[in-house]
């Protein structure tokens, strides 16, 4: 064996993770472990020592993301994309009730049209990405870790093939668990956690529904099927318990079955939390029952996005709003470059722009009336916290144009890749104080970046860097977050919520895991179309600019927003 390599970043600003305040300071660390952090030029070299000068440069850990729907990627893609463009060192997938173990060679097919329909990830890219190398999950833990990858990365089991795999066709469609069903479930679920799966997930929303339109299995499970299942995490010892609600029924029928969970089973619920338009004000009262909660000693937390979760809708997407005007179904079906050209002749335009569907008021109701609600999108740090006067409709009628003609010609700009963005969630008062709240509650956990899916309408992946350019830096609407407990809340407070204590903090004994961040110049490309998943399947993508390097384990991935081409991720098994 080699002399271990010790390297020393100096002179950098950091902020640790711990949510202790910013110092400038150097760190040391060997092979994949950090060995020293002292006061800014304290720590020595030597002639075999690697430095890296961080003047100027803020330094953290590496953010690690709890909610990312990797499933069918990690299976494929080394590189993990777009999480390793923006600083994110360790994901967490499974969630929401759907992934691909257990899995009999009969539901293949089924998990995938479960996942295209919730998750909105191409089928076709699946289908031809997903070589199918395991039916149980311990399998499907040992051929994930079979191939390299960038970062670390780690998996829960969820309710839908769980559901699946034990009750087949009446486990798929929703119907009551037997005795016999939830003791088979449990025990699969414990031999999950014993092999290192970090929890369980299910969903509990009508919104989630496979490509056929069917409830996610597990949406209408009772009380004891979700206690039976859970017990698993009461033997085992470990386990998060995550779940997607139907948002008006927390606080008023599922509180009594997660506190009840909680209590027996010794594990965190985890439940997302999102500000509805039709119901603004129910996040105020799942915060007041965490808060009694946590004074209980009861382990349940809400995971919550940090900016709003909508759409961002192009004519290469799932959605935008000409798809509900018959004149232009007659050409959507062109090339994009073709269907372009035409969206600019006069004819098709004028009908476009002043005919009314005969479609009994859906067009009115979906798109007109929601024009208030669109935000074209300007530049590359989109602005995804808008005043009203940025909205189509008020574009429209500052310029004396119809709302229509506005939408048209920002979808066909840029050769047809222009962007509209439509938040659905967590700006029913106009603005992110939902979030700015929330993310300040010490009962939630931040989450839902869902940056492997919805690949045709939205690029959260880029949350992290998102929560430092726009709550620590840039944002003009309201109070900004600190720097400090921005940090804190992407690494050591995601990464112990699953026991990962060994990383999310900059610290002696810790692992190396670590961003070197240009914080002024810190920016995203131009989200785009990518047509770069098996199968030529599509997603948007957005990459970062400023991140001067990410290490995994003490190994450099990414040198000035490239990649080194280095694979030193592993699979995590189980808490740390």
């Amino acid at each position: 064996m080699g002399t271990p390599t010790r390297t020393v970043i100096r002179n950098a600003y950091l902020v640790d993770g711990s949510g202790s305040p910013a110092r400038h300071a150097d760190i040391a660390f060997v092979d994949d472990t950090i060995t020293e952090v002292g006061a800014a030029g304290s720590l020595s070299t030597s002639a075999t020592s690697q430095l890296i000068d961080a003047d100027g440069r803020l330094v953290t850990p590496g953010w690690v993301d709890i909610h990312t729907h990797y499933d069918a990627q990690a299976t494929w893609d080394p590189w993990l994309t777009p999480s390793s463009w923006h600083g994110v060192t360790s994901v967490v997938m499974g969630n929401c009730g759907v992934g691909f173990a257990p899995a009999s060679f009969d539901r293949h097919d089924w998990l995938i049209a479960l996942m295209e329909g919730v998750e909105d990830i191409p089928g076709t890219a699946m289908t031809e990405g997903i070589t199918w190398e395991w039916t149980s999950f311990e399998e499907y833990l040992t051929a994930l870790e079979s191939h390299p990858h960038v970062i670390d990365f780690a998996a829960q089991i969820a309710h839908g093939p769980l559901r699946g795999y034990v009750m087949g066709d009446r486990g798929a469609a929703n119907e009551t668990a037997t005795a016999d069903d939830i003791e088979q479930m449990s025990k699969l679920v414990e031999s999950a956690l014993r092999a290192g799966a970090l929890g369980f997930s299910t969903s509990r929303t009508p919104l989630h529904r496979s490509k056929d339109g069917e409830l996610v299995p597990g949406t209408t499970a009772n009380e004891h099927e979700l206690l039976g299942i859970a017990d698993a995490m009461k033997r085992v010892g470990h386990g998060v318990f995550q779940f997607a609600p139907e948002h008006a029924k927390v606080p008023v029928e599922e509180w009594s079955w997660m506190r009840k969970l909680a209590q027996t089973t010794g594990a965190t619920v985890s439940v997302n939390l999102s500000q509805p338009n039709d119901g603004p004000e129910i996040w105020r009262n799942v915060l007041a029952l965490l808060t009694e909660a946590q004074n209980d000693g009861v382990p349940i937390v809400a995971q919550v996005a940090g900016r709003t979760i909508g759409v961002l809708m192009c004519l290469e997407g799932s959605a935008h709003p000409l798809l509900f005007h018959p004149a232009y179904n007659e050409v959507a079906h062109l090339p994009l470059a073709e269907r372009c050209k035409a969206l600019q002749e006069p004819q098709l335009r004028e009908r476009i722009i002043n005919e009314m569907p005969n479609d009994g008021g859906l067009f009115q109701k979906v798109i007109l009336d929601n024009a208030s609600h669109m935000f074209p999108v300007m530049t590359a740090n989109i602005d995804y916290e808008p005043l009203p006067s940025a909205s189509a409709t008020a574009i429209a009628m500052n310029a004396n144009k119809k709302v229509m003609e506005v939408l048209l010609d920002q979808l066909i700009a840029n050769d047809g890749h222009g962007l509209i963005y439509m938040p659905f969630f967590n700006y029913a008062y106009g603005d992110l104080s939902f979030n700015y709240e929330a993310q300040q509650h010490s009962g939630t956990r931040m989450g839902l970046s869902d940056a492997g899916a919805h690949c045709g309408a939205i690029c959260d992946g880029g949350t992290p860097t998102f929560m430092l350019t726009h709550w620590v830096r840039d944002r003009t609407r309201g109070e900004k977050l600190p720097l400090e407990l921005v940090v804190h809340r992407q690494t050591q407070q995601t990464a112990a919520l699953y026991g990962l204590t060994d990383r999310g903090l900059i610290a002696p004994g810790q692992r190396a895991d670590i961003n070197i961040i240009d914080f002024e110049k810190l920016n995203f490309t131009m989200p785009y179309m990518a047509y770069d998943l098996p199968a030529q399947g599509r997603r948007l993508v957005q990459q970062a600019i400023g991140y001067d390097a990410t290490f995994v384990a003490g190994t450099q991935i990414v040198d000035s927003d490239q990649f080194t081409g280095a694979l030193p991720g592993q699979l995590v098994r189980g808490p740390r």
